[in-house]
């Protein structure tokens, strides 16, 4: 089992990221703040107005280090990593795939089942530790609602029909998703999901969670040998990683609406900590920013117990088990790919 490794997150504007020896070293202001072994990074991810030396780069890509760069406010720019090491026919297995409509949709199903399982098991988690109220009682129908989209999805479908089926879920999940937020109510609110630019706080720590999950799909799908770019449920599309995005759905609920549950309703987060721009955009100002990486990456290791392996791993863990997962069915060891459904 591959062991959990840490993406090193570096957020301090004008912050230097260079190589000395078999270290990653950051300074800021002439001064020395971290000393990081390569060998215990899985990952480098740098906002703003972060450099990195091609010393460090050439470093970071000969061991397998993915380096992203996002803005200040967590908007993917880029990323640079090593030489492909996956297996040719793997890849060419997975692009044959790519271009046959039915193989997509079957693939394509099984990402939106346990996206639609996940996210409804919040629902019904909350209407379970509630009072009865009008609250509890909408999340229950929200929760009959996509029971019903999931039934339609039982048997195959075209690519078009799972893709609708995804969207009506997803309208009744975000129609009820204000009613899970229970601290700081007037601050804190979610009235839709909008983005580029998010337009209120959750949206915005929604968005910037996302952006830390894309990250480590992106780089499992890599470590196997897939393309992230060539997906699914979503199809190909210059600049986009659609293989990387397929396997976020089904990790977004457990990984990243979760913790941005807890962080609001246990008031980790203060109001003040985010920021609307002239433009109406909504951003987190560093303090909070910081905070949220230290619970996404403490988030990781919270142990489970993975459905199908019948194994306990570390959450953050989950990203690579799926991307082996979907590798091994694309070389025909497995008769499914068996999508991670949470309990």
């Amino acid at each position: 089992m591959k062991r959990l490794l840490n993406t090193l997150y570096v957020t301090t504007q004008g912050a230097y990221v260079s190589r000395n020896g078999e270290t990653v070293l950051i300074r800021h202001e002439e001064k020395t703040k971290l000393r990081v072994p390569i060998h215990t990074l899985g990952g480098l991810v740098c906002f703003g107005q972060v450099m990195c030396s091609p010393p460090l780069l050439g470093l970071c890509a000969e061991r397998g280090v993915t380096v992203s760069f996002l803005s200040e406010y967590g908007r993917f720019l880029a990323r640079v990593h090593g030489p492909v090491s996956g297996n040719v026919l793997l890849r060419r297995e997975q692009y044959r795939r790519a271009d046959d409509l039915d193989a997509s949709a079957e693939l394509a199903r099984a990402f939106v089942v346990a996206k639609i399982a996940n996210t409804r098991t919040i629902l019904l988690r909350s209407a379970r530790e509630r009072p009865e109220d009008d609250n509890t009682r909408a999340l229950s129908d929200a929760a009959a609602r996509m029971a019903r989209v999931l039934n339609d999805l039982r048997q195959f479908v075209p690519l078009d029909t799972v893709r609708g089926r995804e969207g009506d879920a997803a309208r009744a999940y975000f129609s009820v998703f204000d009613h899970l937020i229970t601290a700081n109510k007037d601050h804190f609110f979610f009235h839709g999901r909008n983005r580029r630019p998010p337009l209120d706080s959750v949206n915005a720590l929604l968005s910037f969670i996302y952006t830390l999950l894309r990250h480590d799909c992106d780089a499992a799908l890599e470590s196997v040998g897939l393309d992230p770019a060539v997906g699914y449920l979503h199809r190909d599309r210059p600049g986009r990683p659609g293989l990387a995005l397929d396997l976020m759905e089904e990790l977004r609920p457990p990984l990243a609406d979760r913790l941005v549950l807890t962080l609001l309703n246990r008031q980790q987060l203060k109001p003040r900590g985010f920021k609307k721009t002239e433009t109406g955009a909504v951003h987190m100002d560093d303090d909070t920013r910081k905070e949220v990486l230290i619970a996404y990456q403490k988030r990781k290791q919270d142990e489970i117990q993975h459905p199908f392996l019948q194994e306990k791993i570390a959450i953050g863990l989950l990203p690579h088990v799926q991307a082996q997962l979907l590798a091994r069915y694309l070389r025909g060891d497995l008769e499914a790919y068996p999508p991670f459904l949470w309990k």
